[in-house]
Protein backbone atom coordinates (compact mmCIF):
# COMPACT_ATOMS: atom_id res chain seq x y z
CA UNK A 1 0.00 0.00 0.00
CA UNK A 2 3.21 2.43 0.64
CA UNK A 3 2.92 3.25 -3.27
CA UNK A 4 -0.75 4.14 -3.69
CA UNK A 5 -1.44 7.43 -4.58
CA UNK A 6 -4.40 10.16 -3.46
CA UNK A 7 -5.30 9.71 -7.49
CA UNK A 8 -5.92 6.08 -7.04
CA UNK A 9 -7.88 6.16 -3.93
CA UNK A 10 -9.54 8.94 -5.38
CA UNK A 11 -10.29 6.83 -8.73
CA UNK A 12 -11.28 4.37 -6.10
CA UNK A 13 -13.86 5.99 -3.98
CA UNK A 14 -15.31 7.28 -7.49
CA UNK A 15 -16.17 3.66 -8.66
CA UNK A 16 -17.20 1.75 -5.27
CA UNK A 17 -19.75 5.06 -4.87
CA UNK A 18 -21.34 4.32 -8.34
CA UNK A 19 -20.59 0.69 -8.12
CA UNK A 20 -19.69 1.15 -12.24
CA UNK A 21 -16.22 2.04 -13.99
CA UNK A 22 -18.11 3.98 -16.64
CA UNK A 23 -20.40 5.94 -14.30
CA UNK A 24 -16.82 6.83 -12.45
CA UNK A 25 -14.82 7.51 -15.61
CA UNK A 26 -17.86 10.22 -16.57
CA UNK A 27 -17.60 11.73 -12.92
CA UNK A 28 -14.29 12.41 -13.08
CA UNK A 29 -14.25 13.51 -16.46
CA UNK A 30 -12.07 10.50 -17.40
CA UNK A 31 -12.16 7.49 -20.26
CA UNK A 32 -13.30 4.05 -19.06
CA UNK A 33 -9.70 2.61 -19.62
CA UNK A 34 -7.72 4.97 -17.71
CA UNK A 35 -10.32 4.12 -14.51
CA UNK A 36 -10.07 0.07 -15.03
CA UNK A 37 -5.86 1.12 -15.56
CA UNK A 38 -5.49 3.07 -12.07
CA UNK A 39 -7.56 0.39 -10.28
CA UNK A 40 -5.32 -2.08 -11.61
CA UNK A 41 -2.40 -0.05 -10.34
CA UNK A 42 -4.18 0.21 -7.00
CA UNK A 43 -4.71 -3.41 -7.05
CA UNK A 44 -1.23 -4.35 -7.15
CA UNK A 45 -0.18 -2.50 -4.54
CA UNK A 46 -3.04 -3.81 -2.48
CA UNK A 47 -2.10 -7.26 -3.18
CA UNK A 48 -5.64 -8.54 -3.47
CA UNK A 49 -8.67 -7.51 -5.60
CA UNK A 50 -10.99 -5.12 -4.64
CA UNK A 51 -13.97 -5.38 -6.89
CA UNK A 52 -15.78 -8.53 -8.35
CA UNK A 53 -18.11 -9.19 -10.59
CA UNK A 54 -21.16 -11.55 -10.04
CA UNK A 55 -23.31 -10.88 -13.42
CA UNK A 56 -23.03 -7.59 -14.09
CA UNK A 57 -23.42 -6.46 -11.04
CA UNK A 58 -20.24 -4.66 -9.46
CA UNK A 59 -19.40 -5.68 -5.69
CA UNK A 60 -16.49 -4.41 -3.26
CA UNK A 61 -14.97 -7.79 -1.72
CA UNK A 62 -14.09 -7.85 1.25
CA UNK A 63 -10.33 -5.66 0.65
CA UNK A 64 -12.50 -3.20 -1.08
CA UNK A 65 -14.64 -2.53 1.42
CA UNK A 66 -12.15 -2.36 4.02
CA UNK A 67 -9.96 0.15 2.02
CA UNK A 68 -13.76 2.67 1.41
CA UNK A 69 -13.33 2.97 5.03
CA UNK A 70 -9.86 4.28 5.65
CA UNK A 71 -9.63 6.16 2.44
CA UNK A 72 -12.90 7.94 3.61
CA UNK A 73 -10.49 8.51 6.29
CA UNK A 74 -7.65 9.51 4.50
CA UNK A 75 -9.92 11.91 2.68
CA UNK A 76 -11.04 13.90 5.22
CA UNK A 77 -8.07 14.41 6.78
CA UNK A 78 -6.58 15.90 3.70
CA UNK A 79 -9.82 18.40 3.22
CA UNK A 80 -9.12 19.23 7.03
CA UNK A 81 -5.64 20.02 6.45
CA UNK A 82 -6.49 22.00 3.32
CA UNK A 83 -9.25 23.96 5.19
CA UNK A 84 -6.39 24.68 7.88
CA UNK A 85 -4.04 25.98 5.97
CA UNK A 86 -6.35 28.14 4.27
CA UNK A 87 -7.47 29.28 7.82
CA UNK A 88 -3.92 29.97 8.31
CA UNK A 89 -3.70 31.91 5.16
CA UNK A 90 -6.40 34.21 6.41
CA UNK A 91 -9.76 33.97 7.20
CA UNK A 92 -12.68 31.27 7.14
CA UNK A 93 -12.55 29.53 3.62
CA UNK A 94 -13.28 26.06 2.40
CA UNK A 95 -16.66 23.78 2.21
CA UNK A 96 -19.28 23.89 4.63
CA UNK A 97 -21.36 21.18 5.31
CA UNK A 98 -24.70 21.96 7.31
CA UNK A 99 -27.76 19.37 7.39
CA UNK A 100 -30.63 20.84 8.14
CA UNK A 101 -34.27 19.74 9.33
CA UNK A 102 -37.40 20.56 6.65
CA UNK A 103 -38.23 23.32 8.89
CA UNK A 104 -35.41 24.97 8.74
CA UNK A 105 -34.88 25.45 4.56
CA UNK A 106 -37.61 28.54 5.74
CA UNK A 107 -34.77 30.76 6.83
CA UNK A 108 -31.56 28.94 7.09
CA UNK A 109 -30.58 29.89 3.31
CA UNK A 110 -29.85 33.78 4.81
CA UNK A 111 -28.47 33.22 7.34
CA UNK A 112 -25.46 30.95 5.30
CA UNK A 113 -26.11 34.35 2.65
CA UNK A 114 -24.93 36.47 5.61
CA UNK A 115 -22.26 33.95 6.56
CA UNK A 116 -21.08 34.01 3.18
CA UNK A 117 -21.08 37.80 2.30
CA UNK A 118 -18.57 37.96 5.77
CA UNK A 119 -16.66 34.75 4.24
CA UNK A 120 -15.96 35.15 0.60
CA UNK A 121 -14.09 32.11 0.30
CA UNK A 122 -16.64 29.41 1.66
CA UNK A 123 -18.26 26.99 -0.52
CA UNK A 124 -21.39 26.20 0.97
CA UNK A 125 -23.30 22.40 0.86
CA UNK A 126 -26.83 22.34 2.27
CA UNK A 127 -28.81 19.43 2.86
CA UNK A 128 -32.28 19.38 3.98
CA UNK A 129 -33.35 16.04 5.69
CA UNK A 130 -35.85 14.58 7.98
CA UNK A 131 -34.99 14.37 11.37
CA UNK A 132 -34.06 10.57 10.85
CA UNK A 133 -31.76 11.26 7.93
CA UNK A 134 -30.26 14.15 9.97
CA UNK A 135 -29.17 11.96 12.60
CA UNK A 136 -27.93 9.83 10.11
CA UNK A 137 -25.76 12.16 8.57
CA UNK A 138 -24.11 13.24 11.76
CA UNK A 139 -23.73 9.19 13.36
CA UNK A 140 -22.14 8.68 9.52
CA UNK A 141 -19.91 11.51 10.03
CA UNK A 142 -21.23 13.00 6.60
CA UNK A 143 -21.94 16.74 7.77
CA UNK A 144 -19.91 18.78 9.53
CA UNK A 145 -22.57 20.43 11.69
CA UNK A 146 -26.63 20.12 12.02
CA UNK A 147 -29.38 22.34 12.52
CA UNK A 148 -32.82 20.89 14.76
CA UNK A 149 -34.99 21.78 17.34
CA UNK A 150 -34.76 18.24 19.06
CA UNK A 151 -30.97 16.92 19.32
CA UNK A 152 -30.16 13.33 20.93
CA UNK A 153 -29.84 13.22 24.68
CA UNK A 154 -26.05 11.78 23.89
CA UNK A 155 -22.59 12.42 25.65
CA UNK A 156 -21.29 11.85 21.74
CA UNK A 157 -23.12 14.94 20.88
CA UNK A 158 -22.64 18.59 20.78
CA UNK A 159 -25.78 20.73 21.27
CA UNK A 160 -25.81 24.23 21.53
CA UNK A 161 -29.03 26.93 21.35
CA UNK A 162 -28.53 29.87 19.10
CA UNK A 163 -32.47 30.90 18.37
CA UNK A 164 -35.82 30.35 19.09
CA UNK A 165 -38.25 28.25 17.32
CA UNK A 166 -42.29 28.80 17.55
CA UNK A 167 -44.82 25.93 16.78
CA UNK A 168 -48.30 27.10 16.12
CA UNK A 169 -51.83 25.54 15.02
CA UNK A 170 -53.19 26.63 11.62
CA UNK A 171 -55.97 26.65 9.75
CA UNK A 172 -58.05 27.64 6.13
CA UNK A 173 -59.03 31.92 6.50
CA UNK A 174 -62.77 30.19 6.55
CA UNK A 175 -62.40 27.83 9.08
CA UNK A 176 -65.15 28.33 11.97
CA UNK A 177 -62.27 28.62 14.83
CA UNK A 178 -60.45 31.18 13.12
CA UNK A 179 -62.19 33.68 14.23
CA UNK A 180 -62.34 32.66 17.93
CA UNK A 181 -60.39 33.62 20.74
CA UNK A 182 -58.65 31.53 23.28
CA UNK A 183 -59.39 28.38 22.21
CA UNK A 184 -59.30 25.40 24.02
CA UNK A 185 -56.76 22.61 23.64
CA UNK A 186 -60.12 20.28 23.83
CA UNK A 187 -61.95 21.98 21.03
CA UNK A 188 -59.14 22.78 18.68
CA UNK A 189 -58.70 18.28 19.27
CA UNK A 190 -61.56 17.65 17.86
CA UNK A 191 -60.66 18.77 14.81
CA UNK A 192 -59.46 16.20 12.09
CA UNK A 193 -55.18 17.02 12.26
CA UNK A 194 -53.05 16.65 9.16
CA UNK A 195 -49.49 15.73 10.59
CA UNK A 196 -45.82 15.49 9.95
CA UNK A 197 -44.57 11.56 9.89
CA UNK A 198 -44.13 9.70 13.13
CA UNK A 199 -40.15 10.45 14.18
CA UNK A 200 -40.14 13.82 12.54
CA UNK A 201 -39.33 16.82 15.05
CA UNK A 202 -42.62 18.40 14.45
CA UNK A 203 -44.00 15.02 15.25
CA UNK A 204 -42.36 14.68 18.68
CA UNK A 205 -42.65 18.66 19.31
CA UNK A 206 -46.50 18.37 18.80
CA UNK A 207 -46.43 15.45 21.06
CA UNK A 208 -44.90 17.52 23.53
CA UNK A 209 -46.67 20.43 23.09
CA UNK A 210 -50.38 18.49 24.15
CA UNK A 211 -48.36 16.28 26.54
CA UNK A 212 -50.95 14.16 27.97
CA UNK A 213 -53.80 14.88 25.36
CA UNK A 214 -51.73 13.99 22.37
CA UNK A 215 -53.63 10.86 22.18
CA UNK A 216 -56.36 12.89 21.55
CA UNK A 217 -55.02 13.99 18.68
CA UNK A 218 -57.18 12.89 15.48
CA UNK A 219 -54.36 12.67 12.43
CA UNK A 220 -56.94 12.10 9.59
CA UNK A 221 -53.24 12.23 7.30
CA UNK A 222 -49.42 11.92 7.82
CA UNK A 223 -47.52 13.49 5.36
CA UNK A 224 -43.34 13.62 5.03
CA UNK A 225 -43.27 17.74 3.51
CA UNK A 226 -44.69 20.46 5.23
CA UNK A 227 -45.63 21.89 2.39
CA UNK A 228 -47.89 19.34 1.07
CA UNK A 229 -49.40 19.05 4.83
CA UNK A 230 -49.82 23.27 4.25
CA UNK A 231 -51.58 22.60 1.03
CA UNK A 232 -54.23 20.24 2.79
CA UNK A 233 -54.88 22.05 5.33
CA UNK A 234 -55.37 25.15 2.84
CA UNK A 235 -57.48 22.43 1.18
CA UNK A 236 -59.89 22.58 4.32
CA UNK A 237 -58.68 19.00 4.88
CA UNK A 238 -57.89 19.88 8.79
CA UNK A 239 -55.74 21.69 10.28
CA UNK A 240 -52.08 21.28 11.59
CA UNK A 241 -49.30 21.92 13.96
CA UNK A 242 -46.16 23.30 12.12
CA UNK A 243 -43.53 25.17 12.83
CA UNK A 244 -44.10 29.25 12.44
CA UNK A 245 -41.25 29.55 10.22
CA UNK A 246 -43.07 27.12 7.81
CA UNK A 247 -45.86 29.28 8.04
CA UNK A 248 -45.09 32.66 7.63
CA UNK A 249 -45.48 33.45 4.26
CA UNK A 250 -48.57 31.61 3.87
CA UNK A 251 -50.09 33.21 7.00
CA UNK A 252 -48.96 36.96 5.42
CA UNK A 253 -50.77 36.79 2.26
CA UNK A 254 -54.18 34.81 3.77
CA UNK A 255 -53.74 31.48 2.40
CA UNK A 256 -53.46 30.23 6.11
CA UNK A 257 -54.53 31.75 9.71
CA UNK A 258 -52.86 30.59 12.99
CA UNK A 259 -55.59 29.43 15.71
CA UNK A 260 -55.38 31.18 19.20
CA UNK A 261 -55.17 28.13 20.64
CA UNK A 262 -54.92 28.30 24.54
CA UNK A 263 -50.75 27.56 25.16
CA UNK A 264 -50.06 28.36 21.95
CA UNK A 265 -47.60 29.19 20.47
CA UNK A 266 -45.33 26.40 22.04
CA UNK A 267 -41.50 27.64 22.19
CA UNK A 268 -38.32 25.37 21.55
CA UNK A 269 -35.06 26.20 20.24
CA UNK A 270 -32.79 25.37 17.39
CA UNK A 271 -29.47 23.96 17.65
CA UNK A 272 -26.45 24.11 16.04
CA UNK A 273 -25.24 19.85 16.45
CA UNK A 274 -22.29 18.01 15.83
CA UNK A 275 -20.58 14.70 17.55
CA UNK A 276 -18.07 15.67 20.14
CA UNK A 277 -15.40 13.67 19.08
CA UNK A 278 -15.35 15.44 15.76
CA UNK A 279 -12.62 17.64 14.61
CA UNK A 280 -14.18 20.94 12.60
CA UNK A 281 -12.50 22.12 10.40
CA UNK A 282 -12.31 25.76 10.36
CA UNK A 283 -14.74 27.03 8.22
CA UNK A 284 -17.62 24.85 10.70
CA UNK A 285 -15.66 26.22 13.68
CA UNK A 286 -17.07 29.58 12.24
CA UNK A 287 -20.11 29.23 11.23
CA UNK A 288 -21.12 27.52 14.38
CA UNK A 289 -19.61 30.97 16.26
CA UNK A 290 -21.88 33.23 13.49
CA UNK A 291 -24.94 31.47 14.61
CA UNK A 292 -24.44 31.76 18.38
CA UNK A 293 -24.03 35.23 18.03
CA UNK A 294 -25.90 36.50 15.29
CA UNK A 295 -28.58 33.48 14.29
CA UNK A 296 -31.36 34.81 16.83
CA UNK A 297 -31.53 38.07 15.47
CA UNK A 298 -31.17 37.54 11.99
CA UNK A 299 -33.93 34.94 12.08
CA UNK A 300 -35.91 37.66 14.04
CA UNK A 301 -35.30 40.11 11.34
CA UNK A 302 -36.18 38.09 8.24
CA UNK A 303 -34.57 37.96 5.04
CA UNK A 304 -32.69 41.02 4.16
CA UNK A 305 -34.78 43.16 1.72
CA UNK A 306 -32.83 44.14 -1.92
CA UNK A 307 -30.86 47.46 -2.18
CA UNK A 308 -32.14 47.80 -6.02
CA UNK A 309 -33.20 51.27 -7.47
CA UNK A 310 -36.10 52.33 -7.34
CA UNK A 311 -38.47 52.22 -9.90
CA UNK A 312 -39.84 55.13 -11.84
CA UNK A 313 -43.46 55.10 -12.53
CA UNK A 314 -44.51 56.19 -15.96
CA UNK A 315 -47.94 56.81 -15.13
Amino acid sequence: MKHATLRQLKVFRAVARNMSFSRAAAELSLSQPAVSAQIKVLESHVGLPLFERVGKKLYLTAAGGELLHYSGAIAEQFREAEEAMAQLRGGASGKLNVAVISAGDYFFPWLLAAFAAQHPGVILNLAVHNREEVLRQIAENATDLAIMVRPPDDREIVREAFAPHAYVIVAPPWHPLARRRAISRERVLREPFIVRERGSDTWKSMQDAFGGQAQAIRASMEIHSNETVKQAVIAGMGVSFLSSHAVALDVRVGNLVVLDVKGFPVVRDWYVVHRAAKRLPPVAVAFKSFLLAEGARLIRDGPPRPRGRKMRSTD
